[in-house]
């Protein structure tokens, strides 16, 4: 496994949509296997291969150590809650600053396994900030993207004076 350098904000590849997975092979292994030393590197609990540039639709999420890793090729949200849940976002492509994201509290996604396996799966708590917020990351959306005008130029002041 590999620590991969990481894409900083304001890289423009950090907004470019990523295109589906369609190859299931080693070199996807190796790659997610990369995406997780890189995250644990960092360190953070989510990472996608556009934050090491890299546009394809993979994702590695740990909540709560390697046990917990968990990988998704080609996620989409096919659901999410009415109700809402607000958490606080930062992103290892720009450390150091987080502000509170509202999102819905519960989704649905289909996705693939490593071997290309079709699933379902719902979730909620942190689980489903994470799901969401990678999978913005997958569609060129930045985190700071769902923050107000004003929070997000106060997040953007505070990174660049600390020179990150």
């Amino acid at each position: 496994m590999a620590i991969l350098p990481i894409l900083r904000y304001p890289d423009p590849r950090l907004r470019s949509p990523c295109k589906p997975v369609e190859a299931f092979d080693g070199r996807l292994a190796a790659l997610a296997d990369d995406l997780a030393a890189t995250m644990r590197a960092a360190p953070g609990i989510g990472i996608t291969a556009a934050h090491v540039g890299i546009a394809e639709r993979l994702t590695v999420i740990e909540l709560e150590g390697a046990a917990s890793q968990r990988v998704y090729v080609n996620p989409a949200i096919e659901w999410a809650s009415p109700q809402t849940q607000r958490h606080a976002e930062g992103s290892v492509s720009m450390p150091g600053v987080t502000d509170e994201v509202e999102r819905p509290a519960r989704i649905r996604i289909t996705y693939q396994d490593l071997a290309g396996g079709t699933h379902t799966e719902e979730a909620d708590g942190l689980l489903a900030v994470c799901l969401q917020h990678e999978i913005d990351q997958l569609d060129g959306i930045f985190w700071i993207d769902r923050l107000s005008r004003l929070k997000r130029e106060r997040i953007v002041r505070k990174f660049r004076k600390a020179g990150t």
